[in-house]
Formats: C-alpha cells, sequence, structure tokens
C-alpha cells in the first residue's frame, strides 16, 4: 500500500469520525440528552406561601415534563439552605441552582426586577402585564430585566401573576388619604407606595407580621390577597382593601446563567417554550384563590372594600407622577422600563 493511499486512508477515517460526532451533536440538539441534569432550588419562602403551590412547584412539574424527565428539579423551602432574604445571592453565586422570588428581595439586589414585581397602580390583569412584558413587540419590557439577570449571572425562566396586592388592615382604607400616618409591612415597591401615600413603612420579616398585628405594632400589610388565609391573616385584620399597591403583583423564577448553559440547545429550548403557558396556568391559579381567601375573611367578620373607579384613579395618577419617577432613579434599565410602562397605560387609555 502507498504512503499516499495511507494518508487518503487516515483522512477519510477522520472526517468520517467528525461527521459522525457532527450527527451525534445534531441529533442531541433535537432531541433529550441521556444525560440527567439535576438542579437544587431554595425560594424566598416556604410551603405555606402560596406561591409555592400556585407558582414554583407547577412550574417545576411543567420543566421536568417538557424535558423528558432530562432535568430534574428538587425544591428545599427558605431556611433549609439559606435564609429567604439571602436565596437570591445564593443563586447568583452558584450555591443553588434557582431562586424564585418577588423582584429579586423586593428589587434590592437587581432593581430592575421591580418592572417585573409590579408597578404600583400598574397593569390590572395578567393579559396586560403578559403584552408589556412579553408578547407585544413593541413593549418588551422583559428583555430588561433578562439583560439585568444575565448581568448578575442569572437567567429569567418563569414568572407568575399572584393577583392583587391587596391591604390587608385593623382599620378601613376607602381613599388615599386613610394612609395617613399608618404603620403597615412594606418592602421595596409597597414601602414606597405606602409612605409616599403618607403611611409608615415597617420593614419585617413574613413570618412576624401575624404577631406584629396581633400586639399592635404595625396595623396592617401588603400581602398577595390569595395567599392571607395561608398565613392566619383573616385572624388579626379586619379589613382587606383592594386593588392595594398593585392589581398585579408577580413572582419570578431564576437559573443560575452557568448551569443554564450547560443545558444542551434542545433542554433550553424546551424551558423557555413553557415560559408564557405555566405564566397563564400559574396565574390562574393565584386568581383562582382570590376569591377563596376573600371569603375566608368574610367568614370570619372581615369586610372586604372594593376602592371606587375615581379613588383608583386618583391612586394611579399619584403613583405614575411620584412614585415611578423613584423607580426610574434606580438604574438606567428602570428608566426605560418606566418610559414603556408610562406608554403601555397611555396605549390602554389609562392615563392621558
Amino acid at each position: 500500500m502507498s504512503k499516499l493511499t495511507n494518508i487518503f486512508r487516515t483522512s477519510f477515517v477522520s472526517v468520517s469520525a467528525l461527521a459522525l460526532s457532527g450527527s451525534i451533536a445534531l441529533a442531541q440538539s433535537d432531541g433529550p440528552p441521556e444525560e440527567v441534569t439535576e438542579w437544587v432550588f431554595q425560594p424566598a419562602f416556604d410551603q405555606t406561601d402560596a406561591g409555592w403551590d400556585n407558582g414554583l412547584m407547577p412550574w417545576v412539574e411543567a420543566v421536568e415534563e417538557a424535558t423528558q424527565g432530562t432535568v430534574k428539579i428538587r425544591v428545599e423551602p427558605a431556611g433549609a439552605l439559606t435564609s429567604g432574604s439571602e436565596a437570591f445571592s445564593a443563586a447568583v453565586a452558584g450555591q443553588t441552582d434557582g431562586y424564585a422570588g418577588w423582584a429579586t428581595v423586593y428589587g434590592g439586589e437587581m432593581p430592575e426586577g421591580m418592572l417585573a414585581f409590579g408597578m404600583a397602580m400598574g397593569a390590572t390583569t395578567p393579559e396586560e402585564a403578559w403584552e408589556a412584558m412579553w408578547g407585544s413587540d413593541d413593549y418588551r419590557i422583559g428583555d430588561i430585566v433578562q439583560e439585568a439577570a444575565n448581568a448578575r449571572n442569572l437567567h429569567w425562566v418563569g414568572w407568575s401573576d399572584q393577583g392583587p396586592n391587596a391591604m390587608f388592615t385593623t382599620f378601613p382604607i376607602n381613599r388615599l388619604e386613610d394612609l395617613a400616618g399608618k404603620k403597615m409591612r412594606a418592602g421595596g415597591p409597597q414601602a414606597i407606595f405606602h409612605s409616599t401615600m403618607g403611611g409608615a413603612p415597617v420593614s419585617m420579616n413574613a413570618g412576624e407580621i401575624y404577631t406584629g398585628i396581633k400586639l399592635g405594632t404595625i396595623e396592617g400589610t401588603y400581602w398577595d390577597t390569595g395567599g392571607i388565609d395561608d398565613m392566619s391573616f383573616q385572624e388579626v385584620i379586619q379589613y382587606a382593601s383592594l386593588p392595594g399597591w398593585t392589581p398585579a403583583q408577580h413572582q419570578e423564577i431564576f437559573v443560575n446563567l452557568e448551569k443554564w448553559n450547560e443545558l444542551t440547545d434542545w433542554q433550553r429550548e424546551q424551558i423557555e417554550g413553557i415560559f408564557e403557558s405555566t405564566y397563564f396556568e400559574t396565574s390562574k391559579m393565584h386568581l383562582d384563590g382570590v376569591d377563596h381567601a376573600l371569603q375566608v375573611l368574610r367568614d370570619s367578620g372581615g369586610e372586604v372594600i372594593e376602592m371606587s373607579d375615581e379613588e383608583v384613579a386618583r391612586m394611579r395618577e399619584k403613583s405614575i407622577n411620584e412614585i415611578w419617577p423613584q423607580i426610574a432613579e434606580l438604574s438606567s434599565g428602570n428608566a426605560k422600563g418606566v418610559e414603556i410602562w408610562t406608554q403601555f397605560l397611555k396605549d390602554k387609555g389609562y392615563i392621558e
């Protein structure tokens, strides 16, 4: 056999090997890989929060189904691996593989999260929120949040509308002046809203709210409406005033960016493919819980106050003029997001 023939045969084998490896890679991109990826998540809450059963866990189940079992997620409650307030940072550092919570601890560690958490008196329904964040190319506010998440070594993968974040109090609220001087548990955007309306926001861990109201340390709290019975707030408050600081407060889910990039293209496509469907599924679950929770309050002797359209319009005007600029000042991304949110409300006819 000539030297030239040997070179040709060696080259042929090499090319064939490359072609075979390329075919394998293509097959893997078109379907589930053989390897199983196992993630550990810790949210900023535990099983008592409505976000557990009505937000995070349905998304986890959908991910495992969509990836045909090649991505499995174990969820530990807040405090199991780190505190709820440190859960976001743990996911950033890769100490956990993922996080679920609200505006990344109410926006303190990622201001752009406030754009997804819920604007004061902003979107009124899941459909409106989705349109502004992802559904229409005229807005795409979600891209701003995703860019901020990526810059912090995270990837935004899930979202859920928890319904109105109402005001649960020991005193009635029929107009914004009723909040003047009132001490209420509020964090992040809630605190900005409450102080702007003349109230005195109090920082307090979720587990301390019940006792705080019972002892009179605070006179109420801002909370997702469907979750009040989980926290037994109906035992210590008398009134629920809607729509609260926002008609549509949201919860987000993030994955550590390095862990996200380790997945195959196919796995990432499968997970991104359930973003919208799980958003509307879990949002409906939360909204279904609202009526139940409010009935629990009524059955315990409490009163539900639906604020008038005129009062809601007053609160929206004050929010946009005085609260939204404070959100915009926190980052250039927030400034752009507030600008787009403002245009969205104009397009919807809520403001001129």
